[in-house]
């Protein structure tokens, strides 16, 4: 190249002098490519200017939170069982939106896992089923990343908020695997996991707001909001709706026993008004109930403790009496991990103490199991105890889900639930189930319920032409009865085919009328029913999926979709096992092929489950 013109004050002459005799040496190829680095030098420099007048005007971190520049993307991605999860990540979203920070909302049933390589920043929200499961939903998200296919993260920020129920063994499980497996990946935490127990909203308020001051743009000021948070401060208040917060008092219509005479168990049928209340919903989705615990439970409890039932006790800055408190705020059946440790410290008991020793999780879910809280007040008294004292180890009493038996193109403004009435006995005392119980006592003429509706997204009908395989045991054929109400008030032109379980034919077949009505009129294509205790040996609804697996498999291939509704401990695996039995036969595949086979139907959400 030839000698250049000095620049004048851009340069110091020693500078100028450096950069001639460089210039002077290099090829036309040689003084592209240094362009192009000086280049980059220059942006870099730009760059870390913006970052550090950025950093000047940020507010203080917060623990081991990591402050975000503004043009990163933030992905918010939940898997939920019951909504909590998802209700939080829509919460979290909207404040990160109010911050100015571009977010969007990913639901992990329909995440694209090849764009995770992508991702710059990531919040999960993630409940636990069962023993350290991943929610249903989710299953093929987490088999994507605990894989050897999951693709190093190193450019990827995240931070964990996991919810779960301490009294399982595995708390939180699904939240610190995928804790564990992004660091593995070469991920960044922008804060510490957060685990939180059924009271989780205080806890995941708290998360959510100190990562979204981490991820806000530093810079931003009220003056400078985005348009998008602005209108949203504008916008006229939402009228008042009912939700778990804020439930509906439904009134009662009908309760009534479903199950006939010499039944081994109890199934209600339980119909209730939602007139005047502005609540509608689908056919799949839950229908919540704010339970109020058992009164002689309530009682036997303040007889062991040796305290009134009107001992004044403030709740979240709220004044009530110990009794109502122990009646509709606090759970007082199950016993929880908190409750063990709170109790061990206030008796001493050896017995206790022990169980709290790391070795010991097996004997103290044993033990958990096999106790409630009545029965450990009882074993192990405490004397002096006060009612401040007491609830200090109580977790809120939780709303409970049921499947919607009913829909409302068939009954409008009502709706409808099969309940399993839970009872037993426990060290020579009777017991009943929370909500189960409570519903069950809620017969009289003028008496409600508080409910809302929970949205079951990934339980829904298909088009009405598409073909559907209906699999259910005991309550789980709640949902079908909605189904097909549904299907039929459409004039829907898709077969559908239930696979119905029960203990005896005589006593047991939940809505045995309907359903032969519904076969009668074509609306329900094909009926298979299986009644485990009327014969030997038993049989299982995945008996009767085996049986008729040529026809099974043939529906699949012409696009059927497979709904499950029941026992996730046994009955979900054990159709699961016989469905793949079922592809791997006539479809002339191997195990691993069948296994992929129905992987591909939950991934495109032709395999449904609402399990329990």
């Amino acid at each position: 190249m030839t000698k250049l013109e000095f620049p004048g004050s851009a340069l110091s002459t020693d500078q100028w002098t450096q950069v001639n005799q460089l210039a002077t040496s290099l090829s036309h190829e040689q003084a592209i490519w240094i362009s192009g680095y000086f280049a980059g030098l220059s942006h870099k420099a730009r760059a870390a200017a913006i970052a550090s007048d950025v950093a000047e005007l940020a507010p203080p971190s917060q623990g081991n939170l990591i402050a975000a520049p503004a043009t990163r993307l933030l992905t918010v991605l939940f898997a939920s069982e019951t909504g909590n999860s998802k209700a939080l990540a829509q919460t979290l979203v909207d404040k990160a939106a109010a911050k100015g920070i571009e977010a969007r909302l990913a639901d992990m049933a329909d995440y694209k896992t090849r764009g995770l390589k992508d991702e710059q920043d990531m919040l999960v929200i993630t409940s636990t089923h069962g023993e350290g499961d991943a929610p249903q939903t989710a299953v093929g998200f987490f088999e994507f990343l605990e894989s050897r296919k999951a693709p190093k993260l190193p450019q990827l920020r995240y931070a964990v908020l996991a919810l779960g129920d301490s009294t399982y063994e595995k708390y939180c499980e699904a939240g610190k695997r995928v804790d564990r497996r992004l660091e593995e990946l070469g991920a960044q935490r922008l804060a510490d996991r957060v685990d939180c127990d059924v009271d989780y909203e205080e806890a995941a308020e708290a998360w959510i707001a100190a990562v979204v001051t981490s991820l806000a743009p530093s810079a931003q000021t009220a003056q400078s909001a985005p348009a998008s948070a602005a209108a949203a401060q504008s916008r006229e208040p939402a009228a008042a709706t009912f939700d778990k917060k804020h439930p509906f008092q439904a009134a009662v219509i009908d309760n009534i026993v479903l199950t006939g005479r010499g039944s081994t168990k109890e199934t209600r049928h339980i119909e209730l008004s939602l007139a005047d209340s502005g609540l509608t919903y689908q056919p799949g989705d839950a229908l919540g109930i704010v339970p109020r615990n058992d009164p002689a439970l309530v009682e036997a409890v303040l007889e062991k403790l040796s305290l009134p039932a009107d001992a004044p006790l403030t709740v979240k800055q709220t004044m009530t009496s110990l009794g109502e408190a122990l009646s509709a705020t606090f759970e007082i059946t199950a016993l929880t991990p908190r409750f063990l440790d709170h109790w061990a410290d206030i008796t001493g008991a050896a017995e206790l103490q022990a169980l709290r020793a790391p070795d010991q999780k097996e004997a103290r879910a044993a033990f958990q199991h096999s106790h409630h809280i009545l029965d450990v007040v009882s074993r192990f008294p405490a004397s002096g105890i006060d009612a401040a004292q007491f609830v200090a180890g109580l977790r809120p009493l939780q709303p409970r889900l049921y499947s919607i038996s009913s829909s409302l193109a068939a009954a409008p403004d009502e709706v409808h639930l099969t309940v399993s009435t839970v009872r037993y006995m426990m060290h020579d005392l009777p017991r009943a189930g929370v909500a189960s119980g409570y519903l069950a006592a809620r017969t009289e003429a003028d008496a409600t319920i508080p409910v809302y509706i929970q949205s079951n997204d990934h339980f829904h009908l298909p088009d009405d032409d598409v073909p559907i395989l209906m699999i259910g045991a005991g309550t789980g054929v709640a949902p079908y009865r909605a189904f097909m109400q549904e299907r039929e008030a459409r004039g829907a032109s898709g077969r559908s085919w239930l696979f119905f379980g029960e203990r005896n034919f005589r006593s047991d077949f939940l809505y045995q009328v309907e359903w032969q009505e519904l076969v009668k009129n074509g609306v329900l294509s094909r009926l298979d029913l299986a009644f485990s205790r009327d014969a030997a040996p038993k049989t299982y609804v995945q008996d009767r999926l085996r049986r008729q697996g040529r026809d099974v498999y043939a529906w699949l291939e012409e696009g059927a979709y497979i709904y499950v509704c029941g026992d996730s401990a046994h009955m979900a695996p054990d159709v699961h096992a016989a469905l793949t039995d079922i592809v791997a036969e006539h479809g002339s595949l191997d195990r691993d092929e069948a296994v992929a086979y129905l992987s591909a139907l939950q991934r495109d959400r032709r395999y449904r489950l609402d399990v329990y």
